[in-house]
């Protein structure tokens, strides 16, 4: 069975991804920043009847990252599977979204998955196998919303990334998979609460922003069981004819399927205000 290191892995597709890997008879070492808030996901992998290892790693810190591999390499010797998970939603107008914030999102989506990537390939070169998933969006395989354009720059970094970094790679043995759910009842309605509070009325964006935050908080709220994202790297992994994307969730085919039938930018955003107006 494969030594699996997964990043954020607190709540969400992180936890899930976690639990489905153990029960797979993995050994799993979940990661997050803060250790002190595993409650949740050792909660439910005893429920489940495993137990994955909790350790810290801050995705956007080298000294975490680096510390973090050098512990699961020490106390393992490998490391086999690398879910890139950690992310965040932060989001905004590109005129007027902080700076701080759109940073961090770049920093966290993008930045992250090239960090831990680059601390674990050595180890996956010597020993001639491993696979890296990078849990991106399907975001990326459209056009970016309005108010999306920082976490869009974001998945769509991850999958040219991934693209270039599969080739690179392949010759050592080493797969390379982009995972592009679609929307799925996670945390993250939180931190659309927490965007929708800092939108002032005084912005020019103010009403764009509002129905794009209330939109996402929406299809969250409703979206589909994170657990099956989890099931659905576990597969990708372990499938060794795999393609490069995985697209998870029943609302990508209707996200592609309208950009195929489209084929514009501009009349995929009709046709995307059309369906937001009629779901608003």
């Amino acid at each position: 069975m494969s030594v699996v290191l997964i990043t954020g892995c607190s709540s969400g597709i992180g936890l899930h991804t976690a639990i489905a890997f153990a029960k797979n008879g993995d050994t799993v070492v979940a990661s997050m920043r803060n250790p002190a808030k595993s409650k949740t996901l050792m909660t439910a992998a005893r429920a489940a009847g495993v137990e994955p290892e909790v350790i810290a790693i801050d995705v956007t810190n080298d000294d975490s990252a680096s510390a973090g591999v050098r512990d699961v390499l020490a106390r393992h010797g490998r490391i086999d599977v690398l879910v890139n998970n950690a992310g965040v939603g932060l989001s905004g107008p590109v005129e007027d979204f902080p700076m701080d914030q759109a940073r961090t999102a770049i920093e966290t989506n993008f930045w992250g998955p090239v960090r831990m990537a680059r601390l674990v390939l050595p180890s996956m070169r010597a020993k001639g196998r491993g696979v890296i998933a990078n849990v991106s969006s399907i975001t990326a395989r459209l056009p970016a919303f309005p108010a999306y354009g920082f976490y869009a720059a974001g998945k769509y970094a991850v999958n040219a990334l991934s693209e270039s970094l599969s080739a690179e790679v392949a010759p050592f043995g080493i797969r390379v998979l982009s995972i592009e759910p679609g929307y799925f009842a996670t945390e993250l309605v939180a931190t659309i609460d927490s965007l929708l509070g800092q939108v002032q009325d005084s912005s020019p964006y103010a009403e764009v922003s509002r129905f794009m935050l209330n939109f996402s908080k929406n299809a969250l709220a409703t979206g589909g069981n994170p657990a099956d994202v989890g099931s659905a790297i576990v597969a990708a992994v372990n499938d060794p004819v795999s393609p490069l994307h995985v697209t998870v969730g029943l609302d990508t085919k209707v996200f592609l399927d309208v950009w195929e039938d489209t084929g514009t930018f501009e009349s995929f955003s009709a046709a995307m205000a059309e369906m937001l107006a009629a779901e608003a």
